[in-house]
């Protein structure tokens, strides 16, 4: 499998980013610092997008419904050398299905995410995976 972006910027103006039929707009001024998604957010939305996708993925091939998928990701960035030294996340099922083992999900998106697989290389990694009715 391959995959492609495009992204665009003009100086002193922010940025964007073309995905398929997608685009997301980035800062990359310190004028929106406060207002646009940052390159390391949009490194951590990364992470928590294949979180998701494999939760609707393991929900099939482990037969559970689940209403809806949280997730909150924070990193940690290290200064010297500039690079995300520690990310935490904690997913939160909704789900009423008793068929859904917590554990087994996790250590699934732990084995199989390809985002998850290349950012455990460089990072250390803690989550949760919870439920709740």
């Amino acid at each position: 499998m391959t995959y492609g972006i495009n992204a665009k910027s003009f100086a002193n103006k922010d940025a964007s980013i073309t995905i398929k039929e997608t685009a997301i707009q980035f800062g990359t001024t310190p004028q929106s610092n406060d207002t646009l998604a940052s390159p390391a957010d949009l490194f951590l939305s990364a992470f928590a997008a294949c979180i998701l996708k494999n939760v609707q993925r393991f929900s099939v091939l482990m037969k559970f419904e689940y209403t809806s998928a949280d997730i909150t990701v924070q990193g940690v960035r290290l200064d010297k050398p500039p690079r995300m030294d520690q990310i935490d996340y904690q997913l939160i099922i909704d789900t009423t299905d008793k068929n859904l083992n917590g554990n087994l999900l996790k250590k699934n998106i732990e084995k199989f995410g390809t985002i998850y697989n290349t950012v455990r290389l460089s990072c250390d990694i803690n989550g949760t995976v919870t439920t709740k009715a």
